[in-house]
Formats: structure tokens, sequence, C-alpha cells
């Protein structure tokens, strides 16, 4: 059963080589709760989605320069995610400021071929 996802929920990208935190913006506050709940529009890179260490994606300009300069040994690089579109599926029966919620089960995808994924919801809270 899918979860809401809140503020300092934790990512992973198959293509970064570290976990990182989902920051929500206080827009998103639960009627009594104190920590903000995502909607799938919490997906701006470096507001609400954190780099992921190290990138090893080939799609990744400066890792395929890196890896071409080492003579083909893959070198990852710093992570700068590039995500444009909203974090698929979500909540389609629960919205918070007009958004559907997002949900412990939803992904969105890095333009260099990250699958990014939520670990932890940092939420209890049931969606099913």
């Amino acid at each position: 059963m899918p979860k809401l996802v809140a503020n300092g929920a934790q990512l992973k990208c198959s293509q970064g080589l570290a976990p990182a935190l989902l920051t929500v913006l206080p827009v998103s506050l639960i009627e009594g709760g104190v920590v903000p709940a995502a909607t799938v529009m919490d997906n701006l890179p470096m507001v609400n989605i954190a780099p992921f260490g190290m990138c090893q994606a080939q799609a990744n300009p400066t890792v395929a320069a890196a890896t071409a300069a080492a003579s083909g040994v893959l070198t990852p690089m710093p992570c700068i995610p590039v995500v444009t579109a909203p974090w698929s599926p979500g909540s389609a029966g629960v919205q918070l400021a007009g958004q559907n919620a997002l949900t412990s089960d939803s992904k969105c995808t890095c333009t260099w071929t990250g699958s990014i994924e939520i670990t932890d919801p940092a939420s209890d809270i049931d969606l099913g």
C-alpha cells in the first residue's frame, strides 16, 4: 500500500552513487501537520531533488567527457539532476495544494537516464 511522501524522504537514483533527500517547500502542510507533504510537482532539481553524489550515467555529457579523457574508463562526475517531468503515478484520489499527492511508489526520470525512486517516504500515512 503506497504511503504519502513528506519532506525529508530518502531518494535513490539508479545512476547516482549516493542517496539524496527530498525537500518539500512548506506549501503542502496536511491539516495539523508540521512536516510538508509532497506532490507530484515536487520534482525540481536542486530545489526538491538534491544531487546523488557522483553520476555514472554515460548519457551525462560530463561523465562521457571524463570517461573519454580516461581512455574509456568509466569516470563518475558530480551529479546535477535534470528532471523535466513530474513524479508518476502519484495519488489519483488525494490532492494537496491542487496537485496529486506524491506516493511512495512513484518514480521520476533524470534526463541522463537515471530512474529516481523513493526509498523512505518519511511518512506513515497510507494512501491506498
